[in-house]
């Protein structure tokens, strides 16, 4: 696991400093070593957390001629196959790292090198012979890629405090607002875009940029959806559950399990604590609040599987947890569990370079409650109608998942088509309430990027076109944005097993049945996994990181939110009116509606905007980087 970034300019060598600088600001992604290579218009540095080939993988890595050179950020889990491969066409490698095959893959397919390729990934390759740079990031959007392209020139960079800051870009602000984060090709500065999963960006010598999809997971048409028997299914699922995990722990150091008390977690800690020759370490955070703590149902797997486990619990310090998080994540972003994934990745990094974590199950098998409602809508909308003014009338709770805030996001949109009612039980700022929150009018509507997405998947059955749109955006730009920032903040390489063409290939066949039977979710999951994990896990409700922000909200993090969203603060930043920030904190502590959501948002980005824009980006300092020093 790296950080990378570089600079390719038609006018020239690159500025060195300038380079060096870019590497700077990622080193906690790779405090092990760093490296930089300049060759004629190109630039290429990386740091390095050094997982496999300890002593021989440094970065930059070149060709035996020098014609190619290469860095990357992740693991390739099938490089030993591919390094056979090219092995017998003739290729020589020096190294035992994953990072030389990209090399000699690309020698032999050129930009086609990267459908090769089983893992998670963000690479740069500078073709000398051909004068061109070529970026691939993987199919499923685990590693993070940046670049900006003016003039001819092109940056690139692993995060985005490497890169120049610039004009805030409004559409992406109105997407944060109503996603609580910001979807690709979006960034919040203008000029700078994320490279979406599955594509490659070609820069020419001339100062041209071509971007091209290699590769597009996605569900079958409904007449190719899988008719075997669900006794067959089931234990296919968990065959390839368990070949997924073993790739994943290819490693020269030692691998732990990021363990919540839900299924999917719970899953990869047994099948690794089977596969595993050494016991495997596992991490855990819970909450005095004890709808949110998970730290009992953790233990039955570790006590079931005998792991050296791993306990947090947090009570909350917003002087310090949420600017913190602020200085973590480099542009906007507001899912609160990145709190509890943050503090758990500190605990493991204290004992692991290398945790599995249980990103995808959910978007791939159902598991969220939305899917349920997807489908329920489809019959009960006009009464959802009818029923709105009862429910509405509901008190507000702040327990987890509570029944009066999901009975209310349903009846406000069980009646709209099923794309724009998907979005609605998420929504987190309504396009009329966006409008009173900036005063502007915007013409572009966020809700445009899930459309895009919902139209390529037509001929897919409903649920799958939705649960699609979840996957190629919500766990991207979200879900994924967050583990890797929470972990690569204190040097902890993330590896999610369920984004794995072994695992993803098969679950993009199954009919709905096999995902959401009324409210039962995960069906096929819960079975293949059944014989692995502890009854209470198997039949317990959907479990994850995740905090009770309503609560704080009312209580300790009050103070902190109304000092961190003055009208003062908020008139001097100038995107938000603080007359209805003020009304929404009101509405919230006097418990008329949960508007916590929208007020962890307007927190993080009035926080990160203070951190990144009116001050020098900040430099991360992980419990690693700082014992290296010592």
């Amino acid at each position: 696991m790296c950080g990378i970034c570089g600079i390719a300019s038609p006018d020239g060598p690159p500025d060195r400093d300038r380079l060096a600088a870019m590497s700077d600001a990622l080193v906690h992604r790779g405090p092990d070593s760093g490296g930089m290579h300049v060759d004629g218009p190109v630039g290429l540095a990386a740091r390095r957390l050094a997982i496999i080939d300890l002593a021989g993988g440094d970065q930059p890595m070149s060709s035996e001629d020098g014609s190619c050179t290469v860095v990357q950020n992740g693991e390739i889990y099938n490089f030993p196959e591919l390094r056979r491969e090219l092995e017998r066409d003739g290729h020589t490698f020096r190294t035992r790292s994953d990072t030389e095959v990209h090399l000699h893959l690309y020698e032999k397919h050129g930009p086609e090198f990267a459908r090769r390729l089983r893992g998670m990934f963000a690479v740069a390759i500078w073709d000398a012979r051909r004068r061109r740079v070529v970026l691939a990031r993987d199919r499923y959007g685990i590693k993070p890629l940046y670049y900006r392209h003016v003039g001819g020139v092109l940056e690139f960079a692993s995060e985005l405090r490497a890169l120049p800051r610039g004009e805030i870009d409004l559409d992406a602000l109105e997407a944060f607002l109503a996603f609580n984060s910001i979807p690709a090709p979006y960034s919040i500065f203008r000029e700078i875009r994320k490279l979406p999963p599955g594509h490659l960006l070609v820069w020419e010598e001339t100062g041209a940029v071509h971007i091209e999809r290699y590769a597009r997971p996605g569900p079958v048409p409904v007449e190719e959806l899988r008719t075997d028997d669900e006794a067959e299914l089931t234990e296919e699922l968990r065959a390839r559950l368990r070949d997924s995990v073993k790739a994943h722990l290819l490693s020269d150091v030692p691998v732990g399990v990021l363990l919540s008390g839900g299924v999917d977690s719970a899953a990869l800690a047994a099948v690794a604590a089977e596969e595993s020759t050494d016991a495997i370490h596992t991490f855990t955070i819970g909450f005095e609040e004890r709808s949110f703590d998970e730290r009992a149902d953790a233990r039955l797997v570790a006590e079931r599987y005998g792991t050296t486990h791993h306990e947090l619990l947090v009570r909350p310090d917003p002087t310090v947890l949420l600017p913190a998080l602020a200085e973590t994540f480099d542009e906007p972003f507001a899912d609160s569990s990145a709190l509890p994934t943050s503090l758990v990745s500190q605990l493991a990094a204290e004992h692991v370079k290398v945790a599995l974590s249980g990103e995808g199950g959910d978007e791939l098998f159902g598991g969220y409650y939305t899917y349920a409602a997807d489908l329920l809508a489809d019959r009960v909308a006009p009464l959802a109608r009818l029923a709105r003014p009862l429910v509405e009338r509901l008190p507000t709770s702040t327990s987890k998942a509570s029944f009066d805030y999901k009975a209310k996001r349903f009846v406000r949109a069980a009646h709209l088509p099923p794309l724009e009612r998907h979005h609605g039980w998420k929504e987190i700022f309504s396009a009329e309430a966006r409008s009173e929150l900036t005063g502007r009018s915007a013409p572009f509507d966020p809700v445009d990027v899930y459309r895009r997405r919902y139209r390529e998947t037509e001929g897919a059955d409903s649920l799958s076109r939705l649960q699609d749109v979840d996957f190629g955006i919500y766990l991207v730009d979200d879900l994924l944005v967050k583990t890797d920032r929470a972990s690569m903040a204190h040097s902890l390489e993330a590896r999610v097993p369920f984004l794995d063409p072994a695992v993803t290939n098969f679950a993009f066949g199954l009919p709905t049945r096999h995902k959401v039977r009324g409210l039962a979710k995960k069906v096929l999951l819960r079975k293949a996994v059944a014989p692995l994990v502890p009854k209470e896990i198997v039949q317990g409700r959907k479990r994850g990181f995740s905090i009770p922000a309503a609560a704080w909200l009312r209580g300790e993090l009050e103070p902190f939110a109304r000092e961190t969203l003055s009208p003062e603060t908020l008139a001097r930043q100038g995107f938000f009116r603080p007359e209805t920030v003020t009304r929404l904190i009101g509405e919230h502590v006097a418990g008329m509606e949960d508007r916590s959501r929208q007020l962890w948002g307007l927190l993080s980005f009035t926080l990160w905007y203070e951190r990144h824009v009116e001050q020098e980006p900040p430099h991360l300092h992980s419990a690693r980087m700082d014992a290296l020093v010592t």
